[in-house]
């Protein structure tokens, strides 16, 4: 597959995206949730920005930027600095299928949202699941720091171990 070019996010991207996001889970188990209905996933009303990495084949990966609902890291953040929910957003929703990642586009689609967020003045957190261990590799390459523990509850009555982290400063 040939490297991807990482682009804002349209709803034409949307089915697209979805296929992916229903390939990335058969092969990584990611998402843990959101799978029954990966379009209103992909589409929720707290995203504020979002971008895609497309090929020639189709929609290789997603990211997005998210206003803060609840999440364990943002409120671990606020406790751990002078920030306030309005200046914390979080990373989300990113995924890359197997075929694209030998290309760097996971790293790609996080810059695309670490400058998004830088130019808006806002502090990215995120949670990953303590079992994707290529996803902690690559936020830590990119020097994000770890900033707590939580515990991610999904559907009914399940949970898995989750990772915090806070994005660089600028």
């Amino acid at each position: 597959m040939k490297p991807s070019v990482v682009r804002p996010f349209n709803a034409d991207d949307l089915s697209g995206a979805a296929k992916a996001l229903v390939e990335v889970h058969e092969t990584d188990g990611y998402p843990v949730e959101g799978i029954e209905d990966p379009e209103a996933w992909i589409s929720s009303d707290d995203v504020l920005a979002a971008w895609v990495a497309e090929t020639d084949e189709g929609i290789a990966g997603h990211v997005s930027v998210m206003r803060p609902h609840g999440e364990e890291a943002v409120s671990l953040w606020i406790e751990q600095s002078d920030d306030d929910e309005a200046h914390v957003a979080v990373l989300a929703r990113l995924f890359v299928i197997k075929a694209a990642r030998e290309h760097a586009t996971g790293r790609r689609l996080m810059e695309a949202a670490m400058e998004y967020a830088r130019g808006r003045d806002l502090r990215l957190v995120l949670d990953v699941m303590a079992k994707d261990a290529a996803a902690i590799r690559l936020y830590e390459r990119l020097g994000w720091r770890r900033i707590g523990e939580a515990t991610h509850s999904y559907g009914s009555g399940q949970s898995i171990q989750a990772i915090c982290f806070v994005a660089p400063e600028a």
